[in-house]
């Protein structure tokens, strides 16, 4: 074997994947088609569970640093409002997608990740040890290498997928949007970001000082042909706003549109899809990187679990079981935000309507929830509220200086964090010692507040799986609490111990 897995793809998606892999101990490759990173800004912002996600592992001062917090949201361009209570990170991080992959590939490099550039995938071929991939090298060449999985990250037209024989159905593009990093020196102070207009709309977010990413959409066309130029850019806000604002200097132009597919199956055998190779659908609420790395998180450890021979090949499974219907609810809401954003009056009633109704605040919850990805719940047995969920980043006490829950996930290992110190769950964790990290403390919040919920009583003992989500909760650490406490150890653990 070349590698333990190949991971095509070196996006966001790809470079967490690999990550996650080397965390747990696999060796893993990472090939990309392009021979260096293109710099393009490309997506925007970071939510709130894709920055705990990057907490859990230790790395999110970097990205903070690089990046800057913005207290607003919107669902189809209206306003929402969030609630600190829910995370510690509740607001959107703006940081451009080019810092991103900078960021992790530098995290990449420190974990050891190999990375094959101007490497593109040609081929695949498994059986029932492995799968060879077949590459296209710089200057003709070729090249095959053998591992035990393929992950294809290669994004929306996706080469490993069409290889792999999976069916990509959804629905068509019925608009498209110019985009573009540009210098707008005549942009009116009073500019409100989103205007509407007879043909279409158009927005201006500002960056850095100087410079806007400028988005001019027409919903009288749904596909072109060709790159996108600045010239049509330019063309395009001119018919929208009758003015191009003194637009010039370009950093980058591209173009998208509406166009919403899913993944018939994440897994062919050992082939598997994330990211945009999974799903693709309209860039509202910039919802697809966030969905991408929460992929990526989910995969990882459980690829790693059968690649290093604790977990059976059936654990692969829930990969997609969980992640499948939580692209499906994203392409359903961006189709909505797509809806919402057409130009007319009766769409200009619908958003009036629909804008008077974002100011509950059980609906402002809701669609916060569901564009931040922190209401997200899993299938899990038993009947704990917190069963499925995300783990709260609640204040600790600990032996091992661990002041909150998020920083027992920076080794990306199972957790079984025991707050009442009870003999029963240490006894369960016996036959997973070495395996599953069991962490005895002492929380300082007697309640969570749990997105879509409220607060909660402070759970006596949850096991917390890898990616952050509760694989198992009780709020009595003795008896009759713990018997399904072996249950959930052997389903996302593996079998214990003899």
């Amino acid at each position: 074997m070349d590698a333990e897995v190949v991971v095509a793809g070196a996006g966001p998606t790809g470079l967490m994947l690999a990550c996650e892999l080397r965390l747990a101990g696999v060796d893993v490759v990472l090939v990309e088609r392009l021979a260096e990173r293109t710099g393009e800004s490309r997506a925007g912002g970071i939510h709130s569970r894709t920055l705990e996600v990057l907490d859990q592992r230790g790395i999110l001062d970097r990205f903070l640093a690089a990046g800057e917090l913005q207290p607003v949201g919107h669902f189809s361009g209206l306003y929402l409002d969030f609630d600190e209570s829910e995370s510690r990170h509740p607001y959107p991080l703006m940081i451009l997608q080019s810092a991103i992959e900078r960021l992790l590939e530098e995290w990449a490099g420190e974990l050891g990740v190999r990375v094959r550039r101007a490497s593109e995938v040609s081929g695949v071929q498994q059986d029932g040890s492995g799968v060879s991939v077949g590459l296209r090298t710089a200057g003709g060449g070729s090249a095959t290498l053998r591992a035990r999985y393929l992950v294809g990250c290669d994004g929306g037209r996706s080469t490993v997928r069409k290889l792999a024989g999976i069916d990509f159905p959804g629905t068509p593009a019925t608009m498209t949007a110019l985009i573009g990093d540009v210098e707008l020196p005549d942009l009116p102070e009073e500019y409100v970001w989103v205007r509407r207009c007879p043909g279409g709309d158009y927005s201006a977010i500002a960056f850095e000082p100087g410079w806007y990413r400028v988005i001019a959409s027409d919903y009288g066309a749904a596909e072109h042909e060709g790159p996108a130029t600045f010239e049509q850019l330019r063309e395009a806000l001119v018919r929208l706003a009758g003015t191009d604002f003194g637009m010039h200097s370009p950093r980058w132009v591209s173009r998208f549109n509406d166009a919403a597919r899913q993944a018939a199956r994440y897994r062919a055998g050992r082939v598997l899809l994330a990211g945009d190779a999974a799903h693709i659908h309209f860039p509202a609420g910039g919802q697809g990187l966030n969905m991408g790395v929460q992929d990526a998180v989910n995969l990882g450890w459980k690829l790693a679990g059968v690649v290093r021979g604790w977990a059976p090949e059936s654990l692969l499974d829930s990969y997609h079981a969980e992640r499948h219907p939580v692209a499906e609810r994203v392409l359903h809401n961006t189709r909505a935000q797509s809806a919402l954003a057409r130009p007319g009056p009766q769409t200009d009633a619908l958003r009036e309507v629909f804008g008077s109704l974002i100011v509950f605040d059980d609906v402002n919850r809701h669609l916060r929830g569901m564009l931040t990805a922190l209401d997200i719940r899993y299938p899990a047995d038993g009947g704990h509220l917190l069963a499925g969920r995300r783990v709260p980043d609640a204040g600790l006490k600990t032996s091992g200086g661990a002041t909150r829950v998020h920083e027992l996930l920076h080794a990306a290992r199972p957790v079984l964090l025991d707050l009442r110190g009870s003999a029963e769950v240490a006894a369960a964790h016996a036959g997973w010692a070495g395996r599953v990290d069991l962490v005895e403390a002492r929380c300082e919040d007697d309640y969570w507040t749990v997105p879509a919920v409220g607060e909660i009583p402070a759970p006596a003992a949850l096991l917390i799986r890898p990616d952050g989500h509760v694989a198992w909760a009780a709020d009595d650490a003795g008896p009759p609490g713990v018997p399904a406490l072996g249950a959930a150890l052997a389903t996302w653990c593996g079998p214990a111990r003899g």
